[in-house]
């Protein structure tokens, strides 16, 4: 296959056999994870034997020496577990909860939380969405004090995926009692009793562990500040840009699977003693699907793009952030529905998907703060 710009051909060798360990190793499993909702804690030891936990780290530090490209190659695959939340608890980890270390950590903190996390050692989450603090990042309430050898934590944060499973958790609290963006940190706090997870169920992602954390006077050491004091508030901004990023990656990769398995169902499914394919309603609707999942893709690797050249495409990246999410929904919903009554039932691909792709709009900052953004970004 011809790679497409801002790919190379390695990065399609490297698509080939994430795609053959996903479809070996991961895929047979979703729907009993799914069902037990949970996945198993080895799925990361067995991600890290394969390289796949560390694309863009520096091998000093155990990654593959690779870039954000290597990695976007990885979020788009993992749509072929078909287990939503299995891949939002593997994303979690290498696309939100580890970049903060990689890039603001001390020497010391990637030693000890990195190097593990890139192993599948050590299962990291990132923790700043609160009760009454989600798209307001400015109004988290959660408190870090002084005390002795360090800080102690108070506060509650929610929605948090790898939430019960972590064995870290990168987290932002109130070091001032300054208001706003102002007197905000980032902290890797260790797992410990002071820390009390409570899983949450939800409508879609039921391999993930998404949780409701409780941080009761918990013991962080002086040396688990992650970056300036009191300037969290930059880390987590800079942060957004690739989760953002990678959320329009996956729902491009979910999207073009959709799409290919929904037209193979169309070809081979009687109605009316033809195909559906060639009936004009479900060949048009098939002909919009691949229109959208194709502009989703240009409107992503163009932000990817830019990305990876090292300009701050903050335009770009809502932008396809706000388009992809929303069109794999719809994409989603319309598979479902040439699928009939089948693709209502649990037992199919297309059920899970559809309930899957509905976090979208939600999560990573909402269709509303990405207008938001862009009304900004064009001087409105």
């Amino acid at each position: 296959m011809t790679p497409t710009p801002p790919f190379a051909e390695e990065h399609e060798e490297l698509r080939a056999s994430i795609r053959g360990f996903i479809e070996r190793e991961l895929a047979p499993h979703a729907r009993a994870w799914e069902d037990a909702q949970w996945f198993p804690d080895e799925v990361f030891p067995a991600l890290a034997r394969q390289g796949l936990l560390g694309l863009k780290y520096p091998v000093e530090l155990g990654g593959q020496g690779g870039d954000h490209l290597h990695e976007a190659v990885l979020v788009e695959e993992l749509a072929r577990i078909g287990s939503g939340g299995t891949a939002a608890g593997i994303g979690a980890h290498v696309n939100i909860a580890t970049p903060p270390i990689w890039k603001f950590g001390t020497e010391e903190q990637k030693r000890q939380y990195l190097e593990p996390a890139i192993r599948g050692e050590a299962i990291g989450a990132l923790a700043i969405t609160e009760p009454g603090a989600g798209s307001d990042v400015a109004a988290l309430r959660t408190t870090a004090r002084r005390a002795d050898g360090g800080w102690v934590l108070s506060g509650e944060k929610t929605y948090i995926t790898n939430g019960v499973r972590a064995h870290f958790i990168v987290t932002a609290a109130r070091t001032t009692e300054d208001g706003g963006h102002h007197g905000i940190s980032f902290f890797i706090v260790p797992r410990s009793d002071s820390v009390v997870a409570s899983s949450l169920p939800k409508l879609g992602w039921h391999a993930s562990d998404t949780a409701t954390i409780s941080l009761q006077e918990a013991p962080v050491p002086e040396e688990n500040l992650l970056g300036p004091l009191h300037e969290g508030f930059k880390l987590i901004m800079a942060n957004f840009q690739w989760e953002r990023l990678a959320m329009a990656l996956g729902a491009v990769g979910a999207m073009q699977l959709a799409l290919d398995r929904t037209a193979t169902f169309a070809r081979e499914r009687l109605a009316f003693g033809r195909p559906l394919s060639r009936h004009q309603a479900i060949r048009h609707r098939l002909a919009d699907l691949a229109t959208s999942a194709h502009a989703c893709r240009c409107v992503t690797y163009d932000a990817l793009r830019r990305f990876h050249a090292g300009e701050e495409p903050l335009r770009e990246v809502t932008m396809a952030k706000l388009l992809t999410q929303r069109a794999c929904f719809e994409l989603m919903d319309a598979c479902l529905q040439i699928h009939g009554g089948l693709g209502y039932m649990r037992e199919h691909w297309v059920e899970r998907a559809a309930r899957d792709a509905r976090l979208g709009p939600i999560g990573g900052g909402t269709d509303e703060i990405m207008r938001e953004i862009l009304a900004r970004t064009l001087s409105l």
